[in-house]
């Protein structure tokens, strides 16, 4: 059952408006997805972070959409967005390939 309402849950945020509230989850959805996960599948997983890995092409693509994405949100300017991509990073990044 708590399953079925986190499924719902995830459903309906996706469909949601990007706020500073829910940036977060939609920035790791979309990392996610770039790499065909979802946080769905990840939550049985204890070694995701090792068992998941992305391309550099893929950082490369999913950093042109996150920091314009920070920037709007937020009213940042570049430098505080790109600075806010590294937290992201360093908190929920996915590894990447060598």
């Amino acid at each position: 059952m708590e399953k079925q309402n986190f499924i719902h849950n995830l459903k309906f945020k996706q469909m949601a408006k990007i706020t500073r509230m829910n940036i977060a989850e939609h920035l790791l959805d979309y990392q996610l997805r770039m790499v065909g996960k979802t946080r769905i599948d990840i939550l049985d997983d204890d070694k995701f972070f090792f068992n998941t890995t992305m391309t550099r092409e893929q950082l490369t693509e999913f950093k042109e959409y996150a920091i314009p994405l920070l920037q709007k949100t937020f009213k940042f300017n570049k430098t505080k967005a790109e600075n806010t991509f590294k937290f992201f990073r360093d908190q929920f990044g996915v590894r990447i390939k060598n």
